[in-house]
């Protein structure tokens, strides 16, 4: 059993991503070619954002958002510790601070409340991230920001696809970024990502940014990055979209099966209303998880731990001196969560073994 089986995926799209491929191929144009403005204005038109700004990966999104928003040295950028170590590291690449916030224990996502008390006059931005696919609480977090006369970006790695309050993710705030990582909702075959935005000067600015400060060819008005999308994997992510909203009514409706079956035994992930989620992930928590992690592992049934440790807890992050106990909600889910296999292929058997799994090594790690 596959975690995510992008072969099965591979498999119904072989004719459209071959051909998309080969065209590529054929006319040669590598960097920066019809493809990726032709994925530009399809991705632009389906979030509803003026701009999109695709570059080389989720990664290279969350920097160019932050470079464009004018974040560097001594700024404080207020975030999220539960989260891919990405994030605090591009904040603190530009030599920025990251000040984090506990989360919201039901969601996972910042808790907007916990906002207002840390912002200082060195604050810049606030960095909600959209974790495992449902969208962080934006009005209450652009209201903060509007207040303080903010920028907020959204790390929408896994949250593409995804609406808040009849919105699209990414297109929630200042920018919004996400990833084209293989195993993301929408993925291609390497490294990937896009920002979004509504502002005129801030899409130029980072379509400028992402080569290397360039307004025209060796004409350069900024210090950038070489963070272009090239065309083969925008080839591939044309020919996936031709299938995303089906494959998220397939997350969607997988996720619903395993709430149904898994509710009774350990704790399912929590959708607010008002939201929908793209289940990048589905994420459970359960008490002793690496002996039920194991028990899983023996009938085979992969897993995976989004984030077993909080960005202040990472060795990287120890100057700060943010020790145990410093954000209690991160880090006891950081103890507890536990990701099942998740993608639009899993079939109905699949879906009730993997759940008779789940029950059987909970009442055995319990006993």
């Amino acid at each position: 059993m596959q975690f995510v089986d992008l072969k099965a995926q591979y498999r119904r799209l072989k004719q459209e991503i071959d051909a998309r491929i080969q065209t590529v191929l054929e006319h040669g144009q590598y960097i920066l070619g019809p493809e990726v403005a032709e994925l530009e204005e399809q991705l632009r038109v389906r979030i509803g954002a003026r701009h999109c700004i695709t570059c080389s990966s989720g990664t290279d999104a969350l920097l160019l958002a932050l470079m464009a928003a004018g974040i560097g040295p001594g700024d404080e950028v207020i975030t999220s510790p539960f989260t891919f170590f990405a994030t605090g590291e591009m904040i603190s690449l530009l030599g920025a601070v990251p000040v984090f916030v506990d989360i919201d224990p039901e969601t996972y996502n910042i808790a907007p409340e916990k906002i207002s008390a840390v912002i200082t006059s060195r604050t810049k931005a606030i960095l909600p991230i959209s974790l495992y696919g449902q969208c962080a609480d934006f009005d209450a977090i652009n209201a903060i920001a509007q207040n303080h006369g903010l920028a907020v970006i959204e790390d929408a790695a896994q949250s593409f696809g995804a609406t808040y309050k009849g919105r699209h993710s990414c297109n929630l705030s200042t920018i919004g970024c996400t990833s084209f990582f293989p195993s993301k909702p929408l993925g291609c075959y390497g490294d990937g990502g896009a920002c979004f935005t509504n502002d005129d000067m801030l899409a130029r600015r980072m379509m400028e940014l992402r080569n290397h400060g360039q307004d025209r060819r060796y004409h350069h008005t900024a210090i950038g990055i070489n963070g272009r999308l090239d065309t083969l994997q925008a080839a591939v992510l044309l020919a996936k979209l031709a299938v995303f909203d089906e494959e998220i009514a397939a997350r969607q409706r997988i996720a619903a099966e395993y709430d149904c079956l898994l509710q009774d035994v350990v704790r399912t992930p929590v959708v607010r209303e008002g939201h929908t989620s793209a289940y990048a992930q589905y994420t459970i928590e359960v008490e002793r998880r690496n002996e039920v992690e194991n028990a899983l592992r023996l009938t085979g049934i992969p897993t995976a731990v989004h984030y077993p440790v909080p960005l202040h807890l990472q060795p990287a992050f120890a100057a700060m001196g943010l020790g145990e106990g410093s954000y209690p909600h991160a880090e006891r889910a950081g103890m507890r969560v536990l990701s099942l296999p998740m993608h639009p292929y899993l079939d109905r058997d699949q879906i009730v073994r993997i759940a008779q799994a789940v029950h059987d090594a909970v009442k055995a790690c319990s006993a």
